[in-house]
């Protein structure tokens, strides 16, 4: 059952059930009112990405998480630990 997917029939039905929904009157005005929200959406991203990228340039932009924390100094003792009795 699942093995085919979607065929042509199904999108047929799920087309039907939404006209009976909706109503043939107002399926226009929603699909006008989805294409706004994806403009409005789009328009949006392209913002962040480029304010994003005015923001922190390529070049300065760290590589990994780490890059900007400061290696800890390695120490070395001599001593042995100390064991507790």
């Amino acid at each position: 059952m699942l093995r085919n997917g979607l065929e042509p029939w199904h999108l047929l039905v799920v087309a039907i059930v939404v006209i009976l929904l909706f109503g043939s009157k107002k399926l226009p005005e929603a699909a006008r009112g989805l294409g706004k929200s994806m403009r409005i959406l789009k328009s949006e991203a392209k913002a962040m990405k480029e304010e994003d990228a005015v923001a922190t340039p390529a070049s300065v932009r760290p590589t990994t998480a780490y890059a900007e924390a400061e290696p800890s100094p390695v120490t070395t003792s001599t001593e042995p630990p100390a064991t507790a009795h």
